[in-house]
C-alpha cells in the first residue's frame, strides 16, 4: 500500500534543512517532501515574493509532483501563512492541514514587537545597500545570533548550539537582499487568520507554551476561526519546536492521523 504524502512548508529566512529531523521521523509513515521556498537556497526565483506569488509557486509547484493521491500539508510559522493561504485558495488540493507554530496574530503587534519594529528597520537597511554590501549586512553573524537566541528556550548548552549552528549555515542562503526583504514584509504583512475560516479540511495546530511569535492564547483564538480545528500543545518551548522537539511534533501529527507505531 503507498504511503500518502507529507508537503512541508519551512519558515522565513530557512530552508528544508529546518524541517529535517521532523521529516526524518515521518518518512516510515509517510513520502515527505520539502521544498525550499522561492527566494531561499534552491528555491525559484519570483518576480515579487509577496503571498500571491508564494501561493501561486505552491500550487504550480504541487502541479508537478504528479500526485495520485491529495497530499498532506503542512506549514511551519511563514510557512503556515503561506499553506493556510494556500488551502484557502485551493481548498480541494489537500486532505489535511498541519499548522507548526502558525503565525496566528500580527508580528507588530505580539510581545516581540519591539524586536519585530528593528528587524523592519534591519531589513530596509539591507535593501537599500548596495547588493554585496546588503549581503553582509543581512548576513552578519550577531544578527542573525541575536534572532536565534531570541528563539531558542532549551536550557540544554548542545542544543542551543546545534540551533545557533543551523541558523548560521542556512540563514544567509537568500538570493538577494529585495527577495529576503519582500519574504519578510510578507511574512509580518499577514498571519493565519486571514484564510482560517475558508479552510475546509481538518486542521491540527500545534502550539507551543513559550512561543513569542504567537502567544498560546491567540493560538486558542486563532483555532477558533477555523471549521474543524484541533489544537495541541507543548509544554517549556518556544517557536523553534521542529530544532527543540521534533519527537513531540511528531507524535503529535501521528496521534492526530491516527498513525499507531509499528512493531
Amino acid at each position: 500500500m503507498a504511503k500518502p504524502t507529507l508537503v512541508m512548508i519551512h519558515g522565513f529566512r530557512g530552508t528544508h534543512h529546518g524541517l529535517a529531523l521532523i521529516a526524518k521521523r515521518l518518512e516510515k509513515d509517510f513520502t515527505v517532501i520539502v521544498p525550499d521556498l522561492p527566494g531561499f537556497a534552491k528555491g525559484d526565483k519570483l518576480e515579487k515574493h509577496d503571498l500571491d506569488g508564494y501561493v501561486t509557486w505552491l500550487d504550480g509547484f504541487m502541479k508537478k509532483q504528479s500526485l495520485k493521491e491529495k497530499p498532506i500539508l503542512l506549514g511551519h510559522s511563514f510557512g503556515s501563512i503561506v499553506a493556510s493561504a494556500y488551502v484557502a485558495k485551493h481548498p480541494r488540493s489537500v486532505t489535511k492541514l498541519i499548522l507548526v507554530n502558525p503565525i496566528g496574530a500580527p508580528a507588530l503587534e505580539g510581545p516581540k514587537k519591539i524586536l519585530t519594529k528593528l528587524a523592519v528597520f534591519y531589513y530596509r537597511v539591507g535593501e537599500k545597500l548596495p547588493e554585496r554590501a546588503g549581503r553582509r549586512w543581512l548576513g552578519m553573524k550577531p544578527m542573525v545570533f541575536i534572532m536565534s537566541y531570541s528563539m531558542a528556550k532549551t536550557k540544554d548548552k548542545k542544543l542551543r548550539a546545534f540551533i545557533h549552528d543551523q541558523h548560521f549555515r542556512y540563514f544567509s542562503t537568500f538570493h538577494s537582499a529585495k527577495s529576503v526583504m519582500e519574504g519578510f514584509e510578507t511574512s509580518v504583512g499577514h498571519t493565519v487568520g486571514e484564510f482560517a475560516a475558508r479552510i475546509p479540511v481538518p486542521t491540527l495546530i500545534i502550539a507551543a507554551s513559550l512561543d513569542d511569535i504567537t502567544p498560546l492564547g491567540k493560538q486558542y483564538e486563532l483555532a477558533r476561526r477555523f471549521k474543524n480545528a484541533r489544537i495541541a500543545t507543548i509544554d517549556n518551548v518556544g517557536h523553534l519546536t521542529h530544532y527543540e522537539t521534533p519527537s513531540e511534533v511528531v507524535r503529535l501529527i501521528k496521534t492526530w492521523l491516527g498513525i499507531t507505531a509499528k512493531k
